[in-house]
């Protein structure tokens, strides 16, 4: 359980990022699923907010995907680590 204990502090240290628009609308997450930041470029701040909020929630999305990825992979170590059978994490 130490081992489970020092993966989940490290995941809430290490980051992922995401865009969407080309990079107009960026979203860092945690390992944990935990929203970071959200960076907008200016330029697309602009009169178009139906378009700025689809681009928010895709960099969010995708950013909590890639955070999600990233734990199962840290779990699965563990789980390798500890002889347990893969997918049980």
């Amino acid at each position: 359980q130490t081992k489970m204990a020092k993966v989940q502090a490290d995941l809430e240290q290490e980051q992922v990022e995401a865009s969407a628009g080309g990079g107009a609308v960026k979203a860092v997450v945690n390992g944990q699923q935990k929203l970071l930041s959200i960076a907008i470029d200016p330029d697309v701040a602009g009169d178009d907010v139906e378009m700025l909020q689809d681009l928010v929630v895709a960099a969010v999305n995708d950013a909590l995907e890639r955070s999600r990825e990233l734990a199962a992979e840290r779990m699965q170590s563990v789980a390798a680590g500890l002889g347990l059978p893969p997918g049980l994490l």
